[in-house]
């Protein structure tokens, strides 16, 4: 049995009612993928910096995930037999 672990960190920073937050993941074997969400207060709304935060977290994860889902597909296909 195989077991590895891949970390993935959000790193979110607010400023002037604009949350980004910044996803990172690194695997076992060094490899790093980066992808960023922002998330942008409307006037009329209410101050609640935690909906920023999901919101810039969560559109920052979907693209990581996406990404990951291309460089497998990269992968896959540069190893595919001649």
């Amino acid at each position: 049995m195989h077991t590895t672990t891949w970390h993935v960190d959000v790193f979110l920073f607010e400023q002037d009612g604009r949350t980004r937050a910044e996803a990172v993941l690194r695997t076992a074997a060094g490899t790093e993928l980066r992808h960023e969400g922002i998330a942008r207060k409307s006037p009329r709304d209410r101050d609640v910096p935690e909906i920023g935060d999901e919101l810039a977290t969560c559109r920052a994860l979907s693209g990581l995930a996406h990404d990951l889902l291309e460089a497998t597909l990269t992968d896959i296909e540069s190893n595919a037999p001649a």
